[in-house]
């Protein structure tokens, strides 16, 4: 009985009596309200874990059919896609699953983080304006999701980037805890002057401390007094003194003044606006034993400070920080937004891209590219569809275990792809004989064996294997592969044309045509037609542009039929040019000259990654 649960899990279809099943695999539901105490158990989950399964629910994907990643796309042109979708779009929910695999049990601890960026520390940042798709907020409303409770009780988070911004604006000091060394550059007679100033005050200021420290009584009048002149105040119970600067040059001086001196003082920069200093501030400790506390007692504060400005980038940093290899559905279009909201800024080059990446997430698996290791699965697009594949295929039995730490709000069923990749992902570990002590072995022989497996992004990769017979796959059942020099974008033709009536139309239209092609719609506005000799299509634009254009090709560019080379659509992507319609782009692109492309990459025809 409990096989035939999980079987029905998974199948494609779920009807309402399958439903219930679902509920067996719950998410614990991660607010503000609990994600302190929910912090500390991923923690411990992750460091027992062998991978980690990502899921993203965002506000919206592409705003246009064009804008999807599609399998005529280059890596360039795919990754300006997801660029523009990562920077519109805002993520709602991610759940994040470290689990293990044993045999064919997988002991999985699935977490659901609700998020909702906002300027908690009025520092005007992050100041975030996102767009929704109307039909991705449905589909969450009809999951029951509370958007009430996500735009009040959702986790806020700052990029690494916008942490160092942040912590220049709060202007918190700054602990100076390594010796500064003596610096080799001759002193001027301005650093002497300054120096000689700094250093009377300071032991003017200690000993003055040192002196009243042992009176019982001390009159308010001296007090106040011995403020004004030596300008000694309270860092809480400790007495401070601070020591304005006016360059970084004087701050080096000052903190090589300060080792000559016993080792009871703290030494605190204090940072300006603009990310400068503007003084230095020194802490008196009564002892040894008092500096350490007071050390301890910055630390803490200094790591209570960097918790609230990270916020659920912490649970980023800690998935960074383990190694653990990553697994995700959607690679690409997922991890440019987690690059984007929680990493940096987006590159506009995708091997910057890659690059910044993967020095943050060494290993990433993208469960649709293992799948293309078992077989051609065009007709497969979903993870139920996948699994009901590998079910009938291969003899596979997974035992999922949750943790009891995921049972709580029962009722809630936000998060569950994240489960379906950890169960597709082991299925394909078992078929595939992926093991994790392999991921990260230093053995050539296993490594070189893995790269066909980690780092692989779906239609953003450049794989040895792929980089030798590379090209684009346009016809979705069949195997032949071509280049962008074989494509032929054309736009203007009538509306509500099919695929098969344009062919028809442009067949005896000119000798171009004669040969052997073929016509695929990428919108209502704008077809590509796919020759078998790259020639052909260089042949067909000179034709398109030439005063001697005659036939029934000459009506149909009169009646308003255009064309254009790869390289023009790729103007358009690197371009911005956006718009709803790939037609109304390419226009745009054509009256674009070259030299205004901000691609900085040329592609050649062996490079272009297969999907």
């Amino acid at each position: 009985m409990v096989a035939l649960m999980r079987r029905r899990l998974f199948c494609t279809k779920i009807s309402q009596n399958n439903h219930q099943h679902q509920l067996r695999w719950s998410v614990k539901q991660v607010t503000k309200s609990n994600f302190n105490d929910s912090i500390r158990e991923f923690k411990s989950h992750l460091s027992s874990s062998d991978f980690v399964a990502v899921s993203l629910q965002n506000t919206g994907s592409f705003s246009a059919a064009w804008h999807r990643v599609s399998s005529f796309d280059t890596p360039e042109t795919a990754y300006l896609k997801a660029l523009r979708a990562a920077d519109r779009f805002q993520i709602l929910q991610f759940a994040v699953c470290p689990f293990t695999i044993s045999g064919s049990k997988v002991t999985a601890h699935p977490y659901n983080f609700h998020l909702f960026p906002r300027d908690e520390l009025n520092i005007g940042m992050p100041s975030y304006s996102f767009s929704c798709q109307t039909s991705y907020l449905t589909a969450m409303a009809q999951q029951g999701f509370d958007f009430n409770a996500c735009i009040y009780d959702g986790i806020s988070y700052l990029s690494r980037a916008q942490e160092l911004v942040a912590k220049v604006r709060i202007g918190n000091p700054i602990a100076i805890n390594h010796v500064v060394k003596r610096s080799s550059s001759l002193s001027t007679v301005a650093d002497m002057v300054f120096l000689e100033r700094v250093k009377s005050r300071v032991k003017n200021w200690k000993k003055a401390c040192t002196d009243s420290s042992s009176r019982k009584i001390d009159e308010a009048l001296v007090k106040s007094l011995r403020k004004l002149v030596l300008g000694g105040e309270q860092y809480g119970s400790r007495p401070c003194m601070t020591i304005d600067i006016c360059s970084e040059r004087q701050v080096q001086l000052v903190l090589e003044m300060l080792g000559e001196f016993s080792d009871d003082l703290v030494a605190l920069k204090i940072p300006t606006k603009g990310g400068g200093t503007q003084a230095v501030r020194v802490i008196l400790t009564s002892s040894k034993e008092d500096k350490s506390l007071f050390e301890k007692e910055l630390q803490n504060v200094e790591e209570e400070q960097n918790k609230k400005i990270r916020g659920f980038r912490e649970v980023i940093d800690l998935i960074s920080a383990s190694q653990k290899p990553v697994v995700s559905h959607n690679t690409l279009n997922d991890f440019s937004v987690i690059h984007s909201k929680f990493i940096a800024p987006l590159p506009f080059n995708v091997d910057e891209f890659l690059c910044s990446l993967r020095s943050v997430f060494p290993h990433i698996f993208d469960v649709n590219h293992l799948m293309k290791e078992i077989g051609p699965l065009e007709s497969v697009t979903n993870i139920p569809g996948a699994i009901s594949y590998l079910k009938n295929r291969f003899f596979v039995p997974i035992d999922m275990e949750i943790s009891h730490g995921a049972l709580l709000d029962e009722g809630k069923i936000h998060g569950q792809t994240v489960v379906r990749i950890c169960h597709l992902f082991a299925k394909l570990y078992s078929v595939l004989k992926i093991t994790p002590g392999a991921v990260q072995s230093t053995d050539e022989n296993v490594t070189s064996l893995l790269d066909g497996y980690a780092n692989v992004f779906k239609s953003c990769s450049r794989s040895s294997q792929e980089s030798v017979d590379g090209g684009i796959r346009i016809w979705t059942k069949s195997p032949r592969k071509v280049g962008c020099e074989y494509l032929v974008f054309l736009w203007g033709f009538r509306d509500k044309l099919s695929a098969r009536m344009l062919k028809s139309l442009l067949q005896g239209s000119h000798g171009v045509f004669s040969e052997e092609f073929d016509v695929c719609l990428v919108d209502k506005s704008c077809a590509i037609v796919i020759f078998l000799r790259p020639n052909l299509s260089q042949d067909l634009l000179d034709v398109m542009s030439s005063e001697g254009i005659s036939g029934s090709l000459r009506e149909l560019v009169s009646e308003g039929l255009r064309a254009a080379g790869y390289e023009t659509y790729k103007r358009a992507c690197s371009l911005g040019l956006w718009e709803a319609n790939l037609a109304s782009s390419l226009d745009k692109a054509s009256a674009t000259p070259a030299c205004f492309s901000q691609s900085g990459s040329e592609t050649k025809p062996s490079e272009i990654l297969v999907q």
